[in-house]
């Protein structure tokens, strides 16, 4: 039995558009296609908690309408099938949040960024396996069992959003929803070698996604290439009035950015905390490389320092966890969760006992103690005024250098179950992705190339806020 699956290729979402537009692909076909392939491939790598196998009946719709000979220019993604993490509610569906807690909940509504893509005529095909809540960097928290990587069945996919990356890979859908506290869509991106956006904080809504860290959860996604990536954060992105965090930021022309090749005034800043012990050989080898292609093509390259970087990481683990405690108050199992007694107290022990998943609990413990009376001045306070000094410095750095180019990882993706029973060591997997959440700037993974077993290498590059457009720029070059 093979121990990965064999990587189709897939044509771009945007020449794919085009084709549907103009009759030369029925919708019917290309959704009974990757609907074919997600049940195919799931028993193999379990990237899909549910496949919506009626998404055949809103492709017949739309195939009407292109045989109407209708007027189809306000359908950006029009018959595009996608995947969303099981974080993104969607009316009417069951949405785990890929915890057995919350196995049996119907969604009520929609959430924004889904129901945007669904308005430009795109067709969600399946809800993704993840870690519960985003609670995890390898994809093995999940109450429905780990994601495998498609390209070694048994290494992890990256996590959270691990059934995004390798629903991607496997070459089910166009592009996948995920979500990014600390690294979720860039980690995967990394192990999986595809793309994967973290934009600004605020610059797309949160709205209708079950949360994690209320003030780092930022909605990404995952694309083949750059300029499906430009194609659809133009669609996702913006002000939504039912969600208070997001700015009222015009929303750039991506594909501007991305056809622009000039890329002599631009300098980058190569962060030397970020390159230090741990970072394995073959991850800084792959980067060089890229730097030094970079630089034949105008690019300025600038050390630059962020000494407080060091203490992301465990500022990091102790304000996420925070507030993971406090968003988790509301899962009581009356409004939300499992009912096991009709005692409330009792029902609230057991249920959480039974059916949160070790990890959950692991970090509901951490943020409840860390805001404890007594410690919250040790431990959350402090964290707190490391968060606000690495945004002075990254603003500090970003007056010199246009972007940051980085690791994802300081590795590839490792086996599963190598680090599950080491907490602090699976922590460590984000070192380098979680300083953008920790400050807020956007961030592109882009693949950079791949180890001695084959298998992928990533690279970020983080800019300004707002400045999604550059770092496709970069990226695209890469």
């Amino acid at each position: 039995m093979a121990e990965r699956l064999e990587i189709p290729q897939i044509d771009s979402l945007v020449s794919t558009v085009e084709k549907v537009k103009r009759g030369e692909i029925k919708i019917v076909d290309l959704v009974t296609q990757h609907l074919k392939r997600a049940h195919e491939v799931n028993p193999q790598i379990n990237a899909f908690i549910t496949i919506f196998d009626d998404a055949i009946e809103k492709a017949k719709e739309l195939d009407a309408k292109v045989q109407a000979d209708e007027d189809l220019t306000k359908y950006k993604l029009l018959g595009i099938p996608f995947t969303a993490k099981d974080l993104y509610l969607v009316e009417n569906t069951r949405t785990t949040f890929a915890s057995k807690f919350m196995d049996n909940f119907i969604a009520p509504y929609t959430a924004t960024i889904v129901q945007k893509c669904l308005d430009q005529g795109a067709i969600l095909i399946g809800k993704t396996n993840c870690d519960p809540w985003g609670f995890g960097g390898s994809g093995e928290n999940s109450g429905y069992g780990p994601t495998k990587n498609p390209l070694d069945f048994s290494k992890t996919p990256g996590g959270s959003s691990s059934g995004s990356a390798a629903s991607l890979l496997a070459g089910v859908g166009f592009f996948s929803l995920g979500t990014d506290t600390g690294g979720s869509v860039r980690l995967p991106a990394s192990f999986c070698g595809i793309y994967a956006l973290k934009p600004t904080y605020g610059r797309n809504s949160r709205y209708g996604i079950g949360a994690m860290g209320s003030s780092f959860d930022t909605p990404g996604f995952f694309t083949r290439n750059i300029e499906d990536m430009a194609l659809v954060e133009s669609i996702i992105a913006g002000k939504d009035t039912n969600d208070a965090s997001t700015f009222e930021v015009p929303v750039d022309t991506y594909s501007d950015y991305i056809n622009d090749s000039d890329l002599s005034n631009i300098t980058i800043g190569i962060p030397k905390e970020f390159y230090g012990e741990g970072v394995e050989t073959s991850v800084t080898d792959a980067i060089n490389i890229k730097i030094e292609e970079l630089k034949q093509k105008g690019v300025k390259f600038k050390n630059v320092s962020i000494p407080s970087a060091k203490y992301g990481l465990a500022a990091y683990y102790i304000l996420v966890p925070s507030e993971i405690s406090s968003n988790r108050a509301r899962y009581d199992g009356v409004r939300y969760g499992q009912k096991v007694s009709d005692n409330y107290e009792e029902n609230l022990f057991e249920a959480r006992s039974r059916y949160l998943e070790t990890e959950v609990k692991r970090r509901i413990m951490i943020g409840t103690y860390s805001l404890s009376a007594g410690y919250s001045d040790a431990f959350y306070k402090q964290a707190s005024k490391v968060r606000t000094k690495l945004k002075r410095e990254f603003n500090e750095a970003f007056k010199e250098v246009d972007a940051l180019l980085t690791p994802v990882s300081p590795s590839t993706a490792f086996k599963l179950g190598e680090k599950t029973n080491d907490p602090v060591q699976m922590y460590l997997v984000d070192i380098y992705s979680v300083t953008a959440n920790l400050v807020g700037a956007p961030a592109v993974a882009v693949p950079a190339g791949k180890d001695d077993e084959n298998m992928p290498i990533g690279l970020q590059i983080m800019g300004r806020n707002f400045e999604e457009g550059l770092l496709m720029k970069i990226a695209k070059e890469i």
